[in-house]
């Protein structure tokens, strides 16, 4: 085993070959950044409070303090131990597996074709280009996902989900009072979302023409569709939105007991703005069924 401690800002180069990544921090900023290169690379560029302590086994490279298990991380809450912060860059095989903790801090990893798994407490979190699984497990930190290809889980007490791009994967969030919103890639295959939520609204935006089949429904919030395949249903308390998009080869299934639910049609090619920012074929008000 290979063991480094960092009290200061440091960068480190890692020849043996790293199988799995493990970063766990306080405050401050952890990127992760896939490449095509054998070799890892770290840099710490910002540390305050107590030194990281690096190690490499068995092809494992680990940052982390001492005293911030991955285990039980979410209820990792003492004060005494905010008083800390680190800014961490790794450049890493993009087939490496990801395991990235953080109390605090933000959370950014990008180009990665292997499983990804980040958990926070109030950092929030941004995946762009990921290719394989992802687990994202957070109390109030907010994700952002785009063009992500792999399996999305997110779960989240009041954390906010927003993803971009989303093609030929399944998309599973839970959140009690986070708000959702999906966005649906039209150049990919359909894909299988599934959404959950008590009090956060949800949007989906589809694309048009849209291949799905659509079941959402909420017990006292209001629904909206903008597609007249689809049908809006419920006067008073419960309202659902139902019904087949071209072949209905996708699934989307949403479900909110007082947020309010939305289904979005994505421009077509010829309804994306000019360059003097006019409109080909605008969407008007009238093609939104409201309850």
């Amino acid at each position: 085993m290979s063991e480094w401690s960092v009290a200061e800002p440091r960068k480190l180069t890692f020849d043996d070959p790293v199988t799995a990544l493990h970063v766990r921090v306080v405050n401050g900023t952890v990127n992760v950044v896939g490449t095509d290169e054998g070799s890892a690379r770290l840099e710490v560029s910002e540390l305050e409070g107590p030194p990281l302590l690096v190690t490499q086994q068995d092809g494992t490279l680990t940052v982390a303090y001492e005293d911030l298990p991955w285990k039980g991380f979410l209820k990792w809450l003492d004060r005494k131990g905010w008083r800390r912060s680190a800014v961490v860059t790794l450049a890493v095989p993009a087939g490496t597996p990801v395991e990235v903790g953080v109390v605090g801090a933000a959370a950014v990893v990008s180009g990665m074709e292997n499983r990804v798994a980040v958990r926070g407490v109030t950092g929030d979190t941004t995946l762009v280009r990921i290719a394989g699984p992802v687990r994202v497990e957070t109390v109030s930190g907010s994700l952002e996902a785009q063009a992500v290809t792999g399996d999305l889980r997110f779960n989240s007490v009041s954390g906010d989900l927003t993803v971009v791009e989303a093609s030929g994967c399944s998309v599973r969030a839970e959140s009690v009072s986070g708000s959702m919103i999906v966005d649906l890639d039209p150049r990919g295959t359909p894909t299988d979302v599934q959404l959950s939520n008590v009090s956060g609204e949800i949007a989906i935006r589809l694309p048009h023409p849209a291949d799905a089949e659509v079941e959402a429904n909420t017990a006292s919030g209001t629904v909206s569709s903008a597609f007249e395949d689809l049908r809006v249903s419920g006067q008073w308390g419960a309202k659902k939105i139902t019904g087949r998009l071209g072949a209905g080869n996708g699934k989307l299934k949403a479900m909110t007991v007082s947020g309010s639910i939305a289904m979005l049609r994505r421009p077509t090619a010829e309804d994306e703005p000019h360059e003097d920012g006019s409109s080909a074929s605008p969407e008007t008000p009238t093609d939104k069924k409201v309850l």
